[in-house]
């Protein structure tokens, strides 16, 4: 589908007593407010936020730092107010993947959205892509999912030979396997639901596939994907090469991918394909696909290509050939327009020798007393503490030199919520006993640079 076949209603169409925008910034006449909804760092999102601002619309970067919806006498309010929605939430590296989706869904009952919700939920679970695409005709490898490890185990009987294990929900090839049908495999895969799937081999002597980026029915771009020597996965993240092969893309490969796009019900895709003695099978097709490596092969970014298609779907319009200029850079560089983890305006930025702060876990907020320490690089917190409000989720350890000799202790690093002063920010704490200390948590120099220190300020518990 093409981004004028699929142009929703203007906004003033649709029933404002149901819902309504509530941020009050103005753009000028005939420019759109562009939202990419991402609460990562990628690349790609900053690429399509600068994008937006190269092609005279306004980007918005909406974060957990600055999105807040109420409803007030039955309507819906949301700020940022946007015009378009450009949905690159990344669920399969989520620990809340219904609550993301349910945000990228808020946003649509106001706004068009580029991979809608329902669609992105159609690919994420691989097995259940995989069916809606053979459902539809289109070919795929073989595949086998069950949830029991009685019902797994007749995988075998379906899947005669080698077949690829992996998650039903991942990225990166991440904990991928071969296994043969005399393994003994189970349903789970690291607590995580897993399937098997018909193990695809081609002719070459370094496994390939190709990826195909899709953006608003068209093919802007395709690479082959080579393994790293030794490996069968040819996730770039993982270290495989990639060259350009745009040029050389047959009709079918072009066909296949536009269609699995289409069938899944997606704007934009990456989808990989492998040619198995002269036919095609679509392996995935994904969402959220990253084009750091694609602009590395064939020296197309995708960004202005997304860009356009959100801009056109609001109700703009742009040239091509403003389009076919942008797409050979890649600007990464942080836009103006990301949301500060602290915000200045109106907000206390001095910071005592003690303060009293809010801080939030998994399992519910406490009030504490903190200490700030400039000669500490990271922030810490005591570990009954970080046990009663649930901290987390872990994202590593790191090596703390313990007292004055040359011994290390190793410290879990958590993701936590402090709120200092009013205003909210996400830090990531280390854990450790000061049971023996005065203060549960310390500030250290991750928090206390966006703020001056006054050592005469004190509070007590």
């Amino acid at each position: 589908m093409t981004a004028s076949s699929n142009s929703p209603e203007p906004q003033s169409a649709r029933d404002s007593t149901q819902s309504a925008s509530a941020d009050t910034a103005q753009t000028d006449a005939g420019t759109h407010r562009v939202g990419v909804l991402s609460t990562h760092n990628s690349k790609e999102t900053k690429a399509i936020l600068n994008a937006v601002r190269v092609l005279g619309h306004e980007p918005v970067w909406i974060r957990d730092e600055n999105v807040t919806s109420w409803i007030e006498d039955g309507t819906v309010r949301l700020s940022p107010q946007v015009d378009v929605l450009v949905n690159r939430m990344l669920l399969t590296k989520s620990d809340h993947q219904l609550e993301d989706l349910q945000l990228a869904a808020l946003y649509g009952e106001t706004s068009p959205v580029i991979n809608e919700p329902q669609a992105v939920a159609n690919t994420l679970h691989k097995f259940r892509a995989g069916a809606k695409l053979a459902a539809d005709g289109l070919p795929v490898p073989d595949a086998f999912f069950g949830r029991s490890p009685r019902t797994f185990e007749e995988w075998p009987e379906h899947l005669p030979d080698a077949a690829a294990y992996k998650h039903t929900i991942g990225t990166n090839g991440r904990d991928m396997s071969i296994v043969s049908p005399n393994e003994p495999v189970g349903p789970m895969i690291n607590d995580e639901h897993a399937f098997v799937q018909e193990f695809l081999e081609d002719a070459e002597d370094r496994p390939s596939d190709v990826r195909v980026y899709v953006v608003g029915g068209e093919v802007v771009g395709a690479m082959r994907r080579h393994a790293p020597e030794g490996d069968w996965r040819t996730n770039v993240a993982l270290g495989g090469d990639v060259e350009g092969v745009t040029d050389d893309l047959g009709q079918e490969p072009r066909h296949l991918a536009k269609k699995a796009t289409a069938v899944l019900g997606l704007d934009l895709a990456g989808v990989d394909l492998m040619p198995i003695d002269g036919d095609w099978y679509i392996l995935e097709v994904n969402a959220t696909a990253g084009f750091k490596g694609l602009f590395s092969a064939t020296g197309v970014s995708a960004a202005p290509h997304i860009a356009r298609l959100a801009i056109e779907r609001a109700g703009g319009s742009i040239d091509t050939s403003q389009v076919v200029e942008l797409e050979t850079t890649l600007d990464d560089s942080v836009p103006d327009c990301k949301p500060p983890l602290v915000q200045k305006q109106g907000d206390d930025g001095v910071l005592g020798y003690t303060s009293r702060i809010r801080i939030n876990g998994r399992d519910g907020a406490e009030q504490a007393v903190a200490k700030s320490d400039t000669g500490a690089k990271r922030t810490s917190i005591d570990t009954d503490l970080a046990g009663r409000i649930g901290a987390g989720p872990l994202v590593g350890t790191t090596d703390v030199r313990s007292g004055t000799g040359s011994d290390t202790e190793t410290r879990p690093l958590v993701d936590v919520d402090l709120c200092l002063n009013g205003r909210w920010r996400t830090v990531t704490a280390s854990i450790t006993d000061r049971s023996e200390m005065t203060y549960p948590v310390l500030l250290g120099r991750d928090v206390l640079e966006a703020y001056t220190l006054d050592i005469s300020r004190t509070i007590e518990e």
